[in-house]
């Protein structure tokens, strides 16, 4: 049996305050994460994505070159789970 290794997750927003935003932070919605657990570390459901890597894939207008295969409009940026935020499955990523 082979499973998947990775989760879809929903870009949220940047982190904000009343007056700044940070671009470099990015709050993600994680599908099939709903809360999180007020029960120890090891079994809550958010914690299980901190230090793990993600990646944020969105077309762009222009074609660039691609290692390995044709030019394409495909860019990609790779974050790093920080934090979780809130109580409803929300964490936070590094740019």
């Amino acid at each position: 049996m082979s499973g998947r290794l990775w989760s879809k997750a929903i870009f949220a927003r940047y982190r904000q305050g009343l007056r700044n935003q940070k671009e470099h932070k990015a709050l993600l919605k994680i599908e099939s994460v709903y809360f999180q657990d007020k029960k120890p570390w090891w079994c809550n459901e958010t914690k299980f994505y901190l230090g793990k890597g993600c990646v944020y894939v969105h077309k762009a207008k222009n074609n660039t070159a691609t290692p390995g295969s044709k030019p394409n409009k495909t860019r990609i940026s790779w974050k790093k789970v920080t934090l979780t935020h809130g109580n409803n499955g929300m964490v936070r990523a590094k740019f």
